[in-house]
């Protein structure tokens, strides 16, 4: 019996010596935590884990804060991909891209020719190709009493 007690004892001491050297190492872990190396990184989540497994009650704040930001943090995997204010670098390119394209569309349209599929006699002739396809013989131009213009558009 006073063998098991001691060696409990001394236990107790040597985690509460890890704990008390992790407590230097862990205070303000998440915002230290990118500037450690990784073998740094893995001590201190390997000296956490020795020390989760005494009684939690026995854990400084800091401790389970460090914990805590190990399992659940905002680092490796978890960071955010995005940064502050990025939706609206995302908007101002999209309507950047909007006004360019645009203002390319206007140019294009006021400097040049109406392509030929725009001309009167195109037009007529997709009309009466369409009747000798028999194209949209329900409703459309090849329907019986059909009095529309079909593709002609008016200029």
């Amino acid at each position: 019996m006073l063998r098991t007690a001691t060696t409990a004892q001394r236990a107790a001491r040597v985690i509460g010596r890890r704990n008390a050297s992790t407590n230097v190492s862990v205070q303000n872990l998440e915002t230290r935590w990118k500037t450690l190396s990784t073998a740094e990184q893995n001590t201190v989540a390997k000296q956490l884990e020795e020390a989760q497994k005494a009684d939690w009650k026995s854990l400084s704040v800091d401790d389970k804060k460090a914990a805590f930001y190990i399992a659940f943090g905002a680092h490796g995997p978890r960071e955010p991909l995005t940064t502050p204010n990025h939706g609206l670098k995302v908007l101002g390119g999209v309507i950047g891209v909007l006004v360019a394209s645009g203002a390319l569309f206007y140019a294009m349209r006021l400097g040049g020719e109406n392509p030929p599929t725009m001309t009167k006699e195109w037009q007529e002739a997709t009309n009466e190709y369409l009747k000798s396809q028999n194209s949209n013989p329900i409703t459309g131009i090849s329907s019986e009493g059909y009095k529309g213009k079909g593709y002609v558009v008016e200029e």
